[in-house]
């Protein structure tokens, strides 16, 4: 059940330096760029952990959501959807073409913050720090697999409540026993897996009567429970980590990525050359 994408963060590692909650990182603005009219921030794991820990002890509910190409087209194609993601509180570049994507806009200290990477980080510190969790998505006994894997890496950590939704869109009386249920747990920083947009769509809506932290973490849940291989580090840090996965599973993930990579490719190339233009006019009227 070991996640080759985390094994720093296992027990037994050292884990990577806190930011404290009242650090200049932490009340300062993030820096962010739009990438075709999405909103992506520049953060790091530290930086990205410190500030929901943050808002987990000021009891504030906000919504994160850890992008890439995928949901960038996903925006693209609808100014609702786009609401809903540039209306979160933190937008990590999860995709290294969103890390790319970034530096040639100008921030070359960006780097990638990794959804499945993120969530070990989070939750070792509310294993530290004593924050109960919850887990939304999956099935009964992917959840099961991953709490054997939450409590192996993090002794300690407190697992307030677990709920594995159907695949259909839930019914409204669903949809209240399971918000109810999570509000009854107490749980403060809750995992989203159900997929993107889903999940995004879902914090969105759900953010405020929850009072918590929500994570949208796509598959995570079965990256790090070993049900689903993730990329080899070499495949990520090259932004071939998609090829990975639809070898993995072609006929899910064919149409997602022949329609969405080569449009990204594209519109992004012509954000770039309007930027570049935009830069030339004002150094000329400068000169």
């Amino acid at each position: 059940m070991s996640s080759p994408a985390s094994p720093d963060l296992r027990r037994g590692a050292s884990a990577p330096p806190a930011v404290p909650a009242g650090s200049t990182a932490l009340n300062s603005p993030l820096t962010s760029r739009s990438i075709l009219g999405m909103r992506v921030d520049v953060t790091t794991y530290a930086d990205a952990t410190a500030r929901i820990m943050a808002w987990t002890q000021a009891a504030q509910p906000r919504y994160v959501c850890a992008s890439n190409v995928h949901m960038v087209m996903e925006t693209n194609d609808s100014t609702e959807f786009r609401d809903v993601v540039n209306g979160a509180d933190l937008v990590t570049s999860d995709g290294v073409p969103l890390v790319w994507a970034l530096k040639a806009l100008g921030v070359p200290q960006a780097e990638r913050v990794y959804g499945p990477t993120l969530m070990l980080h989070v939750c070792e510190a509310a294993a530290r720090e004593g924050v109960p969790i919850a887990l939304y998505g999956g099935t009964s006994e992917s959840l099961e697999e991953f709490v054997l894997f939450l409590h192996t890496n993090y002794p300690g950590i407190e697992i307030a409540c677990l709920i594995a939704p159907p695949f259909r869109p839930p019914t409204p009386e669903e949809d209240a026993l399971y918000t109810q249920q999570i509000i009854d747990s107490g749980a403060r920083i809750v995992f989203v897996g159900i997929g993107c947009p889903k999940q995004e769509r879902w914090m969105a809506a759900h953010t405020a009567q929850l009072d918590a932290v929500l994570l949208g973490m796509g598959a995570a849940f079965d990256f790090h429970s070993g049900r689903v291989k993730q990329a080899p580090a070499a495949m990520q840090r090259l932004g071939l980590e998609w090829l990975f996965r639809l070898i993995m599973e072609p006929r899910r993930l064919w149409k997602r990525y022949a329609k969405h990579n080569p449009r990204f490719v594209g519109k992004f190339l012509l954000q770039l050359l309007a930027q570049r233009v935009i830069d030339w006019g004002r150094t000329a009227r400068r000169s």
